[in-house]
C-alpha cells in the first residue's frame, strides 16, 4: 500500500510529536512531512491553543475526584478492549497521558482485569540489560516477520524499527520477500525519514548471501547510499531483539484479534497499529514514554539519483562481471554476484601477496596468493 494513504490525523500527530520537541528544525521536519512551514507553524499554533482537530488520540473524558470506583473499573475495562495486550502498567500510563487525574496503580489494574478473567498466567521473570544505540538513526533494524495467512492468500510482514527510540518506521503488508518489494518498501521509508548510519538484519534472503557468498543487490544499493549492513550472528534471534520483540506485539495486536481478509485490509490494521505504536503505546524500556517522543527524522536526505562511487587514485579498480567476478593478475576472482556491472576498488593488504577487494567503502572479498 503507497504510503501516502496513511491516514491524515496520524501524519499530523507524528508530525507535531517531532516539532515539539527540544531543539527540533521545524524546516526540515516540514520539507520531510511534505508542508510548508507556514502550515508546519500553523499546526503548532493551533495544537498550543487546545484545537482537537490535530489531536490523534483518545477524546475520553477526564476522570474526576467523585468518580466511583465502577466508573473507574469501567474505564479501564474499556481501554483495555481497545488494546487487548497490555498490562497494568501500560494501561495505568495511558490512562493518565489520557487525562485521569488519579489513575489507579498497576497492580490495582491487574487486579481488575483478573476479575474479569481478562488475564493469562504470569509470564516468568527474564535477567537481562537493556541496550540501545544513543541517538536516533544510528542503527536501524530490519526483518521479516514470517508469512501469515489472509483470508484471500498470505501477507508477508516487513518492519523498520529505530534502535534507540523503538520508533515503528514501516509496518508493511508486502505479498512477498523479494528484492524488489523491499527496495520500494525502504525507498518510502528513506524518503520520508531519511537515512541511518547503519541497518541491522539477519543472515536470510534477500539481504544475505548464501552459497559462494559476497553481496546481495539489496546490500549494494544500502552501501551505495552511504548506509552500513550490519548481519546478526546465525541462530541468535536475539541480536535483533527489539524487531522481534515488535514482531511479538504485532502477533498479539493485530493478529491475535481478527481475521484479514486480504493485503488492503492487513495495510489498514498496519497502519492504525503504528500510529498507535509510536504515538499512544506506553513502552517500558523508554520509561514508559511513546517511542515517537525519542525519535527526530535522520538529517540525511534520500538521494533520487545515486551518486557516482568514487575510488582513490591508488586504487586498481574493475568491473564485476556477469558471473560475479573480477580479472586480476590474469585470473579470474569471484566477488559477488550482487554487484554485476559494479565498480570494485583492489587494494593491497599488510599480508603478503593478498588484496583487499571494497565495493565503495567496506571491504567484500580478499583475494590470496592462491587466486592468482
Amino acid at each position: 500500500m503507497p504510503w501516502q494513504e496513511r491516514s491524515i490525523m496520524a501524519e499530523r500527530a507524528e508530525f507535531l510529536v517531532f516539532a515539539q520537541q527540544e531543539g527540533a528544525n521545524i524546516a526540515a521536519l516540514c520539507r520531510s512531512f511534505g508542508i510548508s512551514r507556514k502550515t508546519g507553524y500553523k499546526w503548532l499554533a493551533r495544537a498550543a491553543g487546545g484545537d482537537p482537530v490535530l489531536a490523534d488520540g483518545s477524546r475520553r473524558p477526564h476522570a474526576s475526584p467523585w468518580r466511583t470506583p465502577a466508573a473507574v473499573e469501567a474505564q479501564v475495562l474499556a481501554l483495555r478492549a481497545q488494546h487487548p495486550a497490555w498490562g497494568g502498567r501500560k494501561l495505568q500510563h495511558a490512562l493518565a497521558r489520557e487525562g485521569m487525574l488519579e489513575p489507579p496503580a498497576p497492580s490495582t489494574i491487574t487486579a481488575i482485569l483478573r476479575r474479569h478473567g481478562l488475564l493469562t498466567a504470569d509470564p516468568p521473570p527474564r535477567d537481562f540489560v537493556r541496550f540501545a544505540h544513543e541517538a536516533p538513526n544510528e542503527l536501524w533494524q530490519m526483518d521479516f516477520m514470517g508469512h501469515r495467512p489472509l483470508d484471500q492468500g498470505r501477507v508477508h510482514p516487513l518492519t523498520l524499527l529505530d534502535d534507540h527510540s523503538r520508533f515503528a518506521l514501516l509496518v508493511a503488508a508486502c505479498a512477498d520477500e523479494r528484492h524488489t518489494t523491499v527496495k520500494a518498501q525502504v525507498s518510502a521509508v528513506f524518503r520520508h525519514y531519511g537515512l541511518p548510519q547503519a541497518i541491522l538484519t539477519d543472515n536470510g534472503s534477500p539481504w544475505a548471501t548464501a552459497g559462494m557468498g559476497g553481496i546481495t543487490a539489496l546490500e549494494a544499493w544500502l552501501l551505495h547510499l552511504g548506509v552500513a549492513v550490519w548481519h546478526g550472528r546465525p541462530y541468535h534471534p536475539q541480536t535483533q531483539g527489539k524487531v522481534e520483540r515488535l514482531h511479538g506485539t504485532i502477533a498479539a495486536e493485530v493478529f491475535a484479534q481478527r481475521h484479514l481478509a486480504d493485503l488492503t485490509a492487513a495495510q489498514v490494521r498496519f497502519d492504525a497499529f503504528r500510529t498507535c505504536y509510536n504515538l499512544e503505546r506506553p513502552h517500558e524500556a523508554l520509561e514508559y514514554a511513546v517511542p515517537a517522543s525519542r525519535y527526530q527524522p535522520s538529517p540525511r536526505p534520500f538521494p533520487e539519483t545515486l551518486p557516482e562511487i568514487v575510488y582513490g587514485p591508488e586504487d586498481a579498480v574493475r568491473i564485476v562481471t556477469v558471473h560475479g567476478s573480477i580479472q586480476w593478475q590474469r585470473h579470474r576472482h569471484f566477488v559477488s554476484r550482487g554487484l554485476v556491472g559494479q565498480p570494485v576498488a583492489v587494494r593491497p593488504m599488510q599480508e603478503d601477496g593478498h588484496w583487499a577487494v571494497f565495493f565503495c567503502h567496506q571491504q567484500i572479498s580478499t583475494i590470496g596468493p592462491e587466486a592468482v
